[in-house]
C-alpha cells in the first residue's frame, strides 16, 4: 500500500507542487490515513494545510483505494533532530 501511495505522490502530487518549488513525501500510513510532510518551499508555506486538504487529499484518495484521509505531518524530522544533537554536543 505504501508503495502505491509513494508512486501517486511521485507521479501526480510532486509535479503539481514542483511548480511552487516544493514537494511532498509519505511519512507514514496507518488505519487508512496517509501522513504527508511537505518539502522544499511547500514545507515552509503557511498554506500547506490548505494544499493538503484542497489538492493532495483529492489526488491520493482518488488514486489509492483504501485511503480514507490525508493529513499534514508537522513533526520535526529525525535528520533535523540528529543535526541539532550534533550541534549541541559540539560534534560539528
Amino acid at each position: 500500500m505504501e508503495e502505491k501511495i509513494k508512486k501517486v505522490i511521485e507521479d501526480k502530487v510532486n509535479p503539481m507542487l514542483s511548480e511552487h518549488y516544493g514537494g511532498a513525501m509519505l511519512t507514514r500510513f496507518e488505519d487508512g490515513v496517509v501522513w504527508i510532510r511537505m518539502t522544499g518551499a511547500c514545507g515552509q508555506c503557511p498554506s500547506a494545510q490548505q494544499t493538503i486538504e484542497g489538492a493532495v487529499k483529492e489526488i491520493i484518495t482518488e488514486n489509492v483505494e483504501g485511503v480514507t484521509d490525508v493529513c499534514l505531518d508537522t513533526s520535526v524530522s529525525e535528520d533535523l533532530l540528529d543535526m541539532a544533537r550534533k550541534i549541541l554536543n559540539k560534534e560539528v
